[in-house]
């Protein structure tokens, strides 16, 4: 599929209007508040178009509106699945996460009492899907990718873990609203042309807490999308969070889950920062 931009931005130009443009220059993805980028038409459905305006970004806003349909992989980190120890299933395990959980980068995630006692972060590479997709080999699947993205798959575990409450569903703990931030941008396929070379730091408060390689996945990601297009459609704008690596509250020793005003930063290779805040709603 064609993709004519290098890393795609969404975001609030000085006049109040939204865009999306091209960021062409890699050092500015650290900083792109103040960035004067190529604006481009069109949308994910219908395409884009690079045209000859140019436009400066106040407010770096979520790279896609809306995502209709979050597929989620789950322990399919060689080192996670050590430290959780837990052994790997045959095929990859997948759940879904709805539309309202998406979230921004630069965000305050809204967190609800109930999802407070033992949050916790997954920084992810998510991947979105390009082209409506179903049946699709392996050899062919990278060429339905529209583009990589940072994600966070923030996990309300004291709903996950205990059998007694969740019957070993993912699903819920990982749902409430804005607990699927992404961001700041979209990277193209000609920008990371081997998605199982990307390094990934994810750090609370500036404090490292993962540090590992897309190269320590189970399922690669064109193994991902071939699976989960078995007899199903993905269709375009779906977006895949493929799974998280060591180094996660829940494993650590003491464990250490995310309270309130948490800050959690994740950074992949050519993908910048999402950078996201943890808000306690009042009880």
């Amino acid at each position: 599929m064609p993709h004519p931009f290098e890393r795609l931005v969404r975001f609030e130009a000085d006049d109040g209007t939204t865009l999306y443009g091209d960021v062409t220059d890699a050092s500015a993805v650290s900083n792109l508040v103040g960035t004067s980028v190529t604006v481009l038409d069109g949308n994910l459905e219908d395409g884009f178009s690079k045209t000859s305006r140019t436009a400066t970004i106040k407010k770096v806003l979520s790279p896609l509106p809306s995502v209709h349909y979050f597929i989620c992989i789950g322990l399919n980190y060689k080192q996670h699945a050590e430290e959780a120890s837990l052994a790997i299933a045959e095929n990859p395990v997948i759940f879904a996460k709805p539309p309202d959980a998406l979230a921004g980068p630069d965000d305050s995630i809204q967190i609800h009492p109930v999802a407070q006692s033992q949050l916790d972060y997954e920084g992810e590479l998510g991947v979105i899907i390009g082209l409506d997709a179903k049946n699709v080999s392996e050899d062919e699947a990278l060429d339905y990718v529209f583009g990589y993205v940072n994600s966070n798959d923030v996990s309300a575990r004291n709903f996950q873990m205990p059998a007694s409450v969740s019957g070993g569903q993912f699903s819920f703990c990982k749902s409430f609203d804005g607990f699927a931030p992404i961001g700041p941008i979209i990277a193209s396929p000609k920008v990371v042309p081997d998605p199982q070379a990307l390094n990934l730091v994810t750090k609370v408060n500036g404090q490292q807490r993962q540090a590992s390689s897309t190269g320590d996945m189970i399922w690669t990601v064109k193994q991902l999308i071939s699976f989960a297009s078995q007899g199903t459609t993905l269709r375009k704008g779906t977006l895949i969070m493929t799974g998280t690596p060591s180094g996660v509250g829940l494993f650590m020793e003491p464990k250490s889950f995310l309270s309130n005003g948490d800050v959690v930063e994740i950074s992949f290779d050519e993908l910048g920062t999402l950078r996201n805040t943890m808000r306690f709603e009042s009880k």
